[in-house]
């Protein structure tokens, strides 16, 4: 270190927050750091050149006339602004954002002759109070939303300030550095002064300062839109990567009702071609937006939607189902219990129909067709108590009743699918048996899951990704993000194979892939995001929040209330699964099918917490197992449960159903009316061995003589006897107590053979067996790709994983039981699963104890 040059000591210190430790190393080292050109040079690499003054005033000790001088030729920023706040901060005169000493740690001779510095520069600086160059912005902040004859500011003040002064927040610790991009949407003509002084609009100020200039004033005049116009154009010929984003347009156009002077303005751009995208792009991808979030049923949602409809017309089919869907959500439906209900019951439905009628005909969306009238009732925001849609087709456009069952027969197939469609499914099993019946013939023909159904084991990707169609997860954390990703085509009007014949020849079936709705952001710049959001909401947002990640995250994702209807699922549902299970009533094919696929979505548990009785719940068999060990993933918690608490088992639902049921052979009510053919499961073999059962003419027997004695803690368990043949020991155990323990053991009527536990800890085994030759083979094959003295490491499956962790347990339920009816002679078993042996269970071998003396 003694041999380095100044030079490098220089950078070396140039790295370190503070020298002090440095400078005491050696006297050498002294030396170097007293000279004022290596301070400043420190002061320069460290904060650069608009803030090296700032912070070289806050080392007090380091300052020096010299130091000062330096700064300053060596291109150190110094403005007005931060020579008044020095003053101020000097004399004690409060500085609300500079919490620390400051200049007070300099010497009043070298603060003299900054002051003289500044002076010779800047002439006689304002020193009262209200009189420095930040309050005369914030007073153009206050007053930005009046005209621009009424504002206290003007125009050749705020022009001097910036270019004469060199006017710039000096530090990010001052209020001014947020707000200094406000003021230049204000006035846009000072970006060029305020560049020349060093400052830097960054890209996450442009959209706060583009909402800034469309803000709504407080009083409106005729000459808004020319002044947002002027603006606009002024910003972006003086800074080219200052342009309006497809953000900020989409939420000035979710103002068009609001603020008019605003959306007048864009709408003005768009035609001279000022914007850097089509409007009518914008407000297409906005309306599609609607279709899968709660907002579509707001009347604020209808009424912009109206406008921007009227302004942007599209073909799309897409665009076209949201404006159907805000006429026919947005307004009130007559209350009515059933969808039987005509006219003549209800007159209130008469009238919703002619409102509905007279919007659509507003919006030049007629003529509407059957197609339209399926769409609408299969998008998840619609209500379940339709009839005032159904009356539309009858009274309307003249549908028969056969007509409208037949129509209800293809929405309630089709919303088998949609996961938050329970209650609907239920007014249209109420609406006609009919509907009913063709439900289970749909369901057992179409739906049923077979392990050879699925991905290859070895496709990680596509098991993965795999879903099942019923049973999906309707709230996820994941499904406000997925929004854009989501299946259109379901919506959209499509009708699935086979279901019934519709009046339109085109999208008469079902796509599979699916449709986004993303935006087509180009690949050089990103024009924004659209969102939902609305431009007052978003400037306000911007105003609370803290710089910074929390303003994204505010203005991104929705919160708890959910005020913006953001949300993807309807405010109250019911699942299809949960629906098909109490209506069906397990065991059938039905609950059956709908079994499989939440084994495979993960959504048994949301299903099944109806009933809490395992009994009654649709049975847990090994084919659910092995649907979940062909994905690789990990078994709910409830199906361990269901096994510990004694289900039988079963190889899968063909073992306690009728295979004409699986063909769908029943018709009629015939799910109902049917006995059960599964017998009732038993209960929980922990409360057989706590509480076995004692047949009434033992406990009349013992309760003709003294009474019955409390059985000891001790008798779940063998009984020993230690006493010595032919000796004078006394009995241990008292007569009656062993009387009655042996009549416990003697009355089980249980066998350990007809155990379900014993079967499934059994298949189990194989199963885990199997998965865990299938993981060997794989890690084999990975280890002879890799290069030779490489070990690879290939993770478990989470099936594996999981099967391996709760597999013990199960192990040692049947264990407790074979020794509470066989004793300790019996013996434990050694389960070895594979060669790993990460998964070998074996017994502890007991010690053997010398009696007696040696051999």
């Amino acid at each position: 270190m003694d041999r380095l040059c100044d030079e490098i000591i220089q950078l070396i210190l140039n790295e370190l927050n503070d020298p002090t430790n440095l400078s005491l190393v050696s006297k050498r080292y002294y030396e170097v750091m007293q000279d004022p050109y290596v301070r400043a040079s420190y002061f320069l690499s460290r904060h650069g050149r608009i803030q090296a003054f700032y912070w070289a005033l806050g080392r007090g000790r380091l300052m020096t006339n010299q130091v000062i001088d330096i700064l300053l030729t060596s291109g150190a920023h110094l403005s007005r602004y931060l020579v008044q706040c020095a003053i101020h901060h000097y004399f004690r005169t409060q500085v609300t954002f500079i919490k620390t000493l400051w200049v007070r740690s300099i010497q009043l001779p070298v603060f003299t002759h900054f002051l003289v510095v500044a002076s010779s520069i800047y002439g006689d600086i304002p020193r009262g109070k209200g009189e420095d160059d930040g309050t005369i912005f914030l007073t153009l902040l206050a007053n930005s939303r009046f005209l621009t004859e009424q504002r206290s500011g003007k125009w050749e003040l705020m022009r001097d300030v910036v270019e004469k002064y060199k006017f710039i927040p000096f530090c990010h610790k001052d209020p001014l550095m947020s707000q200094f991009p406000l003021v230049l949407a204000i006035e846009p003509r000072l970006l060029p002064y305020a560049r020349a002084n060093g400052f830097d609009m960054d890209c996450k100020h442009r959209d706060f300062v583009f909402r800034k200039m469309f803000e709504k004033p407080a009083v409106p005049h005729d000459g808004r839109v020319d002044e947002i116009v002027q603006n606009v154009q002024e910003l972006s010929r003086l800074d080219s990567n200052m342009f309006l984003s497809r953000t900020v347009a989409a939420e000035i156009c979710m103002e068009a009702k609001t603020n008019e002077s605003a959306y007048a303005a864009l709408k003005r751009l768009d035609k001279e071609g000022a914007l850097r995208f089509e409007l009518s792009g914008v407000v297409e991808e906005l309306t599609k937006l609607f279709l899968n979030t709660r907002s579509i049923a707001n009347s604020y949602t209808f009424n912009v939607l109206r406008e921007l409809r009227a302004d942007f017309p599209s073909q799309d089919p897409t665009v076209r189902l949201v404006l159907l869907l805000t006429v026919f959500l947005s307004e009130q439906a007559p209350y009515h219990g059933s969808l039987t209900a005509t006219v003549r019951a209800s007159p209130p439905l008469g009238d919703y129909a002619r409102k509905c009628k007279d919007k659509l005909e507003g919006m030049n969306l007629n003529p509407v067709t059957r197609k339209d009238l399926y769409d609408v009732l299969l998008n998840p925001f619609t209500p379940d108590r339709c009839g005032g849609i159904l009356q539309y087709g009858q009274i309307v456009l003249g549908m028969s009743d056969e007509k409208i069952e037949q129509l209800a027969k293809d929405v309630a197939m089709s919303c088998l699918e949609i996961g938050s469609k329970g209650k609907m499914l239920e007014q249209l099993v109420r609406y006609s048996p009919a509907v009913e019946r063709a439900l289970q013939a749909h369901i057992v023909s179409n739906y049923r899951l077979d392990v050879d159904d699925l991905p290859a084991h070895d496709d990680e990707k596509a098991c993965s990704k795999y879903e099942a169609k019923l049973c999906r997860v309707v709230m996820s954390f994941t499904s406000y993000f997925n929004v854009m990703d989501l299946d259109v085509s379901m919506q959209a009007g499509t009708s699935p194979h086979g279901v019934g014949d519709m009046e339109d020849t085109e999208s008469t079936e079902r796509s599979d892939a699916s449709v986004r709705v993303l935006p087509s952001i180009d690949d050089v710049e990103d024009l924004g995001r659209i969102t939902q959001d609305t431009l007052s909401s978003m400037i306000r947002k911007d105003e609370v929040a803290p710089v910074g990640r929390r303003r994204r995250y505010f203005g991104t994702y929705p919160n708890y209330t959910d005020h913006a209807g953001k949300l993807t699922y309807p405010a109250d549902f019911t699942d299809v699964g949960r629906w098909a299970l109490l209506h069906f009533k397990p065991p059938s094919a039905v609950a059956a099918i709908f079994m499989n696929h939440a084994v495979v979505n993960g959504t048994i548990t949301y299903i099944q917490m109806q009933n809490n009785m395992v009994s009654m719940r649709t049975p847990v068999t090994l084919k659910h197992f092995k649907l979940l060990a062909r994905l690789g993933r990990a078994p709910e918690m409830v199906m361990y449960d269901a096994i510990e608490h004694g289900a039988r088992f079963y190889f899968s639902e063909e073992d306690y159903l009728d295979p004409a049921e699986l063909e769908g052979s029943y018709e009629g009510d015939s799910y109902q009316s049917r006995n059960n053919s599964v017998k009732p499961e038993v209960h929980s073999v922990l409360v057989q061995i706590v509480a076995p059962s004692v047949n009434s003419t033992q406990t009349q027997h013992h309760s003709e003589g003294r009474g019955v004695k409390r059985p000891r803690r001790s008798a779940t368990t063998s009984i020993k006897s230690y006493a010595v043949p032919d000796s004078d020991d006394e009995v241990i155990m008292d007569e009656p107590d062993c009387v009655f323990v042996n009549d416990i053991v003697r009355n089980v009527s249980k066998k350990t053979e007809d155990l379900p536990l014993l079967r499934w800890v059994e298949h189990l085994t194989q199963l885990l067996r199997d998965e865990q030759k299938k993981y060997n083979d794989t890690k084999k094959r990975a280890q002879a790709l890799a290069p030779a003295g490489t070990k690879v490491r290939v993770p478990k499956s989470e099936f594996l994983k999981s099967l391996a962790s709760n597999l013990p347990r199960i192990r040692k339920m049947v264990q407790c039981y074979q020794h509470y009816n066989q004793g300790d002679d019996v013996p434990e078993a050694t389960y070895i699963e594979g060669d790993d042996d990460e998964y070998i269970d074996r017994s502890t071998r007991s010690k053997r104890r010398r009696v007696g003396g040696s051999f």
